[in-house]
C-alpha cells in the first residue's frame, strides 16, 4: 500500500477527492490523507508548523474524516510514503511567496518522515476573467501560467523536491477543451469532470498507471462518458510530455 499525505487546502480535497476510487479501480492499494483549511498558504502551514494548532480538518481516501489535527500529528501518525504540498493559488505566481516557508516545512517533513518522498504539486491558472485575479499579480491566464510554472520550478528545485505534480497542464488543457466547465467557479475544480482529471493525473503520477479502460464512474455530480474519455487523454498527453 502506497501512504501519501497531501499537506493543502480546497485544492489538494480536489485533487484527491477521486483517487483512492479509481486506484482501487485498477488494484491499486493507497492511503491519502488530505489536511484542509481553505486557501491554506505555505506561510500559514509555517506559522501551524511552528503553533502545532489542530488547526486542519483531515481527509481520508477523499472524504471528511470529522477530525482535527495538528501537522505534526498527522505527519507522525502513520509511516508515509509521500508527503505532497503546494502554495496556495493567489500566491503560487510570486516566487517570494514560497520562502523562507516552504524550506522550513520540507526541513520539518523530513525531521517527522524520513523515509517520505516530498513531492509538490503544481497549482492551476483560474478562469479567464475569473474575479480571483484580483488576488493576485495577474489580470489573465496568459501571464499568470508561465509565472507559476517558473515559481513551482524554482521552488521545488530549491527543496530537492523528488518530483512536480503537473495539476496545471492537466487544467489547463481541459480548459481548453471544454471552457468554464473545468471549474465550479472559476477556480476550484468541477466536482465531477474537473476533480476527476485530477485524479486520473494522481493515478499516472504515483503508480505509472494509465487511467484509459479505468471503471471508477462513482462521481459526485454526472460526468458523461465522453467527457471521461477526454480527461483519461488529456492526462496521457500531459504526462507524455512531461516524462
Amino acid at each position: 500500500m502506497k501512504k501519501i499525505l497531501f499537506v493543502s487546502n480546497s485544492f489538494g480535497v480536489d485533487s484527491t477527492r477521486y483517487f483512492y476510487g479509481v486506484s482501487r479501480a485498477v488494484g491499486k492499494k493507497v492511503k491519502v490523507a488530505t489536511l484542509y483549511i481553505g486557501g491554506c498558504s505555505l506561510y500559514r502551514h509555517y506559522r501551524n508548523m511552528l503553533s502545532g494548532e489542530k488547526a486542519y480538518a483531515y481527509y481520508i481516501n477523499g472524504m471528511e474524516s470529522g477530525l482535527m489535527v495538528s501537522l505534526k500529528e498527522a505527519l507522525l501518525s502513520d509511516e508515509w510514503d509521500v508527503i505532497v504540498t503546494q502554495q496556495c493559488s493567489p500566491d503560487s505566481g510570486n516566487l517570494d511567496s514560497y520562502f523562507p516557508f516552504l524550506p522550513e516545512l520540507a526541513a520539518f517533513f523530513r525531521q517527522c518522515a524520513p523515509k517520505a518522498e516530498l513531492h509538490i504539486q503544481r497549482t492551476w491558472s483560474f478562469a479567464e476573467g475569473c474575479p480571483r485575479f484580483g488576488k493576485t499579480d495577474f489580470e489573465t491566464r496568459e501571464e499568470m501560467i508561465p509565472a507559476v510554472r517558473e515559481a513551482y520550478r524554482k521552488a521545488a528545485e530549491a527543496v530537492s523536491a523528488d518530483g512536480i505534480i503537473p495539476a496545471m497542464d492537466v487544467m489547463n488543457k481541459l480548459y481548453d477543451a471544454v471552457g468554464d466547465a473545468t471549474y465550479r467557479d472559476g477556480f476550484h475544480a468541477s466536482f465531477g469532470l474537473g476533480r476527476y482529471a485530477l485524479a486520473c493525473l494522481w493515478l499516472r503520477y504515483f503508480f505509472g498507471k494509465s487511467p484509459s479502460g479505468n471503471t471508477f464512474r462513482d462521481f459526485d455530480v454526472e460526468v458523461t462518458e465522453d467527457e471521461v474519455l477526454l480527461a483519461q487523454r488529456i492526462v496521457d498527453e500531459v504526462m507524455e510530455c512531461n516524462g
